[in-house]
């Protein structure tokens, strides 16, 4: 297989790997945030993960307000994605490290997510605070729980929340701080 060849696939891999586990760790969060379930981005999140979580949902029940079949699979998947990313780059890597660079990924992806729903969330309230649609709803629903700490110690000045660029930057910062090798891709 060919250079070009190679990197096409590894980005291929690399896009609906980070798609499908997004969309997974979308749906923890937003049960985990107790976001409205009937709002439609909250069902499209749903019926995209419902078919490959039944089994788990059957098998591991929720403790609190945390989906424990949802979890192994956001792991499994990126289990998965870092043994295929490995052998694609003719890497050689055990057990522990495997487990150690998934966690890693999960993470660094987590913040990929939280950093853009922070972004759409402050630019959509530029058009219209309180804007009653319902990516505006579940953007709330996600990132109030962040942004309400440091609203507390960052309070708004003239009017003007700066709450979205600070987490954006500790979001950010975090993700720099990641140990996690480029060839495992960024969020």
């Amino acid at each position: 297989m060919g250079a070009q060849a190679a990197n096409a696939l590894i980005y291929l891999i690399n896009t609906l790997f980070n798609l499908y586990m997004g969309a997974v760790l979308l749906r923890i969060v937003l049960q985990w945030v107790r976001a409205d379930f009937y709002n439609p981005i909250s069902q499209l999140v749903w019926k995209i993960t419902q078919p490959v979580l039944r089994p788990f949902a059957s098998l591991l029940p929720r403790w609190r307000k945390l989906d424990i079949g949802a979890s192994l699979l956001l792991l499994i998947l990126a289990i998965i994605y870092v043994q295929i990313i490995a052998s694609l780059w003719s890497l050689h890597i055990g057990l522990l490290a495997t487990l150690w660079y998934s966690v890693l990924k999960i993470v660094s992806l987590g913040i990929s997510i939280f950093t853009a729903s922070i972004i759409i969330y402050a630019i959509l309230s530029w058009f219209g605070p309180g804007l009653s649609n319902p990516s505006a709803n579940i953007l709330y629903s996600i990132n109030e729980p962040l942004l309400r700490p440091i609203r507390k110690i960052v309070p708004p000045l003239s009017g003007l929340d700066l709450s979205p660029l600070v987490a954006i930057l500790l979001l950010q910062v975090a993700g720099m701080l990641l140990p996690l090798p480029g060839y495992f891709g960024l969020g």
